[in-house]
């Protein structure tokens, strides 16, 4: 097996116009939400104009009461939830987090928690068409969700294509910068799911949505159509955005380098990881090398170096049986996640909708309904800074 990094994935979408999909409809937009509510303009507008339930799964700096104002103002159906409150046990420890708990690979995010109690919510509450949108994304046509949605019967995840900036990590932003052909791949911050992928999950690490999209053995069928448009960051701003990456971008390329070659996770041995390994750490090496020589301007070229080397560093702190070990756990977590969502469905005593998925998931408490306007008496207030607008997407 040729184990190497690719430039592209393509090859594992199916990829439709939206001019020429099928459309259906949605049941919810949900948006992990981690920033103030005039952040949410693009998911209440294409709520509104989908006549769609909105559920914003909140922390950091967005304000669930705030956030379910907002949607309310305009008219939106809402569900508005403090994630810091969640009860202990409504989304499983996995195994994967106890791998790399107190280690240099422990990831502090949220957002993989999120989106999988998105589709707790998703399964309780009878909901079939679904989509996850995070909020720096733009809807370049808010109508595309709909033929996402309509491709749910052929295949269970469909990804918007993003037009903005590309959705990379750090080694494969280098790369595209020093010229080489790199492209990008469907992720979780525009992308639809039906019913029959809810019982998969988000790990908690970098390229989360990339093992949401695989079954535990192999690929689901997933489609790209449509575009959205993510807001520009930079990617070489602070080194530790480059470690954080590097352990779950090495794991996600490697196992989708092997799809692309007509492999599975099977062949994702110690061996085929040691060769892997070093082979990226020569992508990244050249990659260095060749921002040294560039014309990239100086400042520019200072900050995708120490990134890069950022990235190398962590690597060497990467052994085939990490990967090895990660990979079982992960599978044993896809086992341990189906049974959780089974023994929900099981204890769920109401019927469909949003009320009754909350109250088997005991969220009641910690929800803004944003129908008509009662706050929760068990709602934490915080002292927020004055939400910013939405920064102008460049003509």
């Amino acid at each position: 097996m040729n184990a190497r990094q690719h430039e592209s994935h393509r090859d594992l979408l199916t990829h439709v116009e939206a001019a020429e999909a099928p459309r259906a409809s949605l049941d919810a937009i949900i948006v992990p939400n981690g920033r103030p509510a005039a952040y949410l303009e693009q998911a209440i507008s294409a709520a509104k104009r989908l006549d769609t339930h909105l559920l914003l799964l909140c922390s950091l700096r967005a304000n669930a009461s705030s956030a379910a104002l907002a949607a309310k103002r305009a008219g939106v159906r809402v569900t508005a939830i403090d994630v810091d409150l969640l009860p202990s046990g409504v989304v499983p420890e996995f195994a994967t987090d106890k791998l790399l708990r107190k280690t240099r690979f422990e990831r502090l995010a949220d957002t993989s928690l999120k989106r999988n109690l998105g589709l707790l919510v998703a399964s309780l509450a009878g909901w079939r068409r679904i989509v996850f949108l995070d909020d720096d994304i733009v809807l370049s046509e808010p109508r595309d969700l709909r033929a996402a949605a309509g491709l749910l019967d052929e295949h269970p995840v469909v990804g918007l294509a993003n037009t903005g900036m590309p959705d990379n990590s750090v080694v494969c932003h280098a790369l595209r910068d020093i010229g080489a052909d790199q492209d990008t791949f469907i992720g979780g911050g525009a992308m639809a799911v039906g019913e029959s992928a809810f019982g998969s999950f988000f790990p908690n690490i970098y390229n989360e949505d990339w093992f949401f999209l695989l079954d535990g053995l192999r690929l689901r069928s997933s489609a790209v159509t449509g575009t959205a448009f993510q807001y520009d960051y930079d990617p070489y701003g602070d080194p530790r955005r480059a470690r954080g990456e590097e352990l779950g971008d090495t794991l996600a390329e490697g196992v989708f380098g092997l799809l692309d070659n007509g492999g599975g996770l099977a062949d994702a041995d110690a061996a085929y990881w040691a060769e892997f390994i070093a082979a990226r750490r020569e992508v990244i090496r050249t990659t260095i090398s060749r921002v040294e020589a560039s014309a990239i301007e100086p400042a520019q070229r200072g900050r995708m170096i120490g990134a890069l080397k950022a990235a190398i560093g962590r690597s060497h702190l990467i052994s085939p049986e990490l990967c090895v070990d990660y990979l079982r756990a992960w599978q044993s977590d896809c086992v341990r996640w189906h049974k959780h969502v089974r023994e929900l469905r099981r204890d769920h005593r109401g019927g469909s909708g949003i009320e009754d998925a909350l109250t088997t998931l005991r969220l009641g408490n910690i929800a803004q309904p944003g129908v008509d306007g009662r706050i929760s008496a068990g709602l934490r207030r915080r002292q927020l800074p004055p939400a910013q607008p939405v920064a102008r997407v460049r003509a």
